[in-house]
């Protein structure tokens, strides 16, 4: 294990201290910390000629590609501390324009694969000053899953103790390298660029089925075994993909840990993954504080008991009423463009707006968020709950819970299911196993069978999409779902 105490954020730094290093892998190229240090540099001189400096307070767009181009031009923006926003390939026009309006930026770099080479016909830029660590590293979009998205102010001192923190309970190795499959454009992705940089580790950039950077699990189960992958970060759907993603059940070889979190893992994969031995580590985070706030213990397996794991060394974790707070060192500095109203609550502590509990070893079980729990006459219930429960059923690869709105009890909650090729459940099937198990105020009333469950760029279940698609499918389910049953 290797501390990184007294390294800086900074491909120059790593060039001195670690130049023989293997910094980036991708796309059959392979660049030493040293290499890449000279490539920012010519980087950094291309944005100076267009008048982008940190002293100017400005912001750079970088539309996020998964590309090594693109990979490089972040590298350079945080060597000279010039805050970045980092866009999703996959946002329409009207989204782009309207993230653009919102952080006003000094620049927009569209396809940074298309300029790179004019960057690189630059000559090198002498290393600057080091960048102050309360400057904004990245000026981060949420995913907007409660209404209109809003950049998340994250500054080089945050990102830093969230390296630290993760890294004080995985470690690092020397042959560590950490798959990049994850957007740049979301803090889960950015968030391993800056922890290898910090550890002086390989990034590897994930083969992708095309530049749009969709999760292809053949190619990233190939990815891990020919570039000697260490270190995964995956949201349960990309999880549950790899490891069917070949005739046989696939168990990567070389993997230490993969992070899961991005959203709840049903029961079955969570079982599924500790009696393979698949070394996953649960975790839970947010955008505002830099991606992970509670992990699984390094070493252990996953389980229901364990949840979402502990709190990160030095952040702090609470529940009021059922919703998650935090504060600690990996906090965002507030919303851009900023508002009357401060996010953050006396004390430094942040409303999460996720629900969930502590147990009695601190240990964080998150239910799901507070805008999609439906409350159905006058009760309480927790969409994430009912579906590990509905994916526990034999036939059912996957389900998601809605509530829709109804005259007699406020909501109703609904789900859609997407069954196992065979054999195929009935409505009927289902509702008698709901009825027997289910407590009636928690039951679907309703059902509607699905080929795929709709997800974001991300990999994530789109519950804002969900109604639309799943109502014109939906089938009562005869009254066996009765709430005074």
């Amino acid at each position: 294990m290797m501390s990184t105490s007294g390294v800086d954020l900074s491909v120059v730094s790593a060039a001195s201290d670690s130049g023989h290093r293997v910094a980036l892998v991708g796309e059959g190229r392979s660049y030493t910390f040293g290499a890449l240090s000279e490539t920012v540099r010519r980087v950094i001189s291309w944005l100076e000629r267009r008048g982008i400096s940190s002293a100017r307070d400005q912001r750079v767009v970088v539309v996020a590609w998964p590309d090594v181009e693109t990979l490089i031009v972040l590298y350079a923006l945080i060597e000279r501390g010039i805050a970045f926003v980092p866009s999703h390939p996959r946002l329409t026009p009207r989204e782009l324009k309207q993230q653009v309006l919102d952080c006003d930026p000094a620049l927009i770099i569209e396809d940074a694969k298309a300029q790179f080479g004019e960057m690189l016909r630059q000559p090198p830029a002498p290393a600057g000053p080091k960048p102050a660590g309360k400057q904004c590293l990245a000026l981060v979009f949420t995913a907007g899953t409660t209404g209109r998205s809003k950049g998340a102010i994250l500054s080089r001192n945050a990102f830093v103790a969230s390296a630290r923190a993760s890294a004080g309970n995985l470690g690092w190795r020397k042959d560590d390298r950490w798959l990049l499959c994850m957007p740049t454009a979301h803090v889960g992705g950015l968030s391993i660029v800056t922890r290898c940089l910090l550890a002086r580790r390989t990034v590897v950039l994930a083969t992708s089925a095309d530049r749009s950077g969709r999760f292809d699990a053949a190619a990233v189960r190939d990815d891990i075994e020919r570039e000697r992958v260490t270190l995964l970060s995956l949201v349960p759907t990309m999880l549950q993909r790899l490891l069917h993603s070949s005739d046989t059940l696939y168990t990567p070889s070389r993997l230490r840990a993969i992070l899961l979190g991005g959203g709840p893992a049903s029961a079955k994969l969570i079982a599924e993954t500790a009696a393979r031995r698949v070394p996953v580590l649960t975790t839970y985070g947010l955008t505002e504080t830099c991606s992970q706030v509670t992990v699984q213990r390094y070493g252990t397996r996953p389980s229901e008991e364990i949840g979402s794991g502990e709190p990160l060394r030095g952040v702090d974790v609470r529940v009021v009423d059922e919703q998650i707070q935090v504060r600690g060192p990996t906090l965002f500095h507030g919303y851009f463009p900023e508002s009357p109203e401060s996010p953050f609550l006396r004390g430094g502590w942040f409303a999460t707006g996720d629900l969930g509990r502590l147990d009695d070893r601190g240990r964080l079980h998150v239910f799901g968020r507070r805008s999609d729990l439906i409350v159905t006459g006058g009760e309480n219930v927790y969409p994430a709950e009912v579906e590990r429960y509905l994916e526990s059923i034999p036939g059912v690869r996957a389900a998601a819970v809605f509530g829709v709105p109804d005259e007699v009890w406020g909501e109703i909650a609904c789900a859609a299911i997407v069954r196992e090729s065979a054999p195929a459940l009935t409505v009927d099937d289902l509702a008698a196993r709901i009825a027997a198990d289910v407590s009636p105020h928690r039951r679907p009333r309703r059902i509607a069978f699905l080929s795929e469950l709709p997800t974001t760029p991300l990999g994530k279940l789109d519950r804002r999409r969900l109604p639309a698609l799943a109502e014109p499918h939906l089938v009562a389910i005869h009254g066996r779902a009765n709430l005074s049953a």
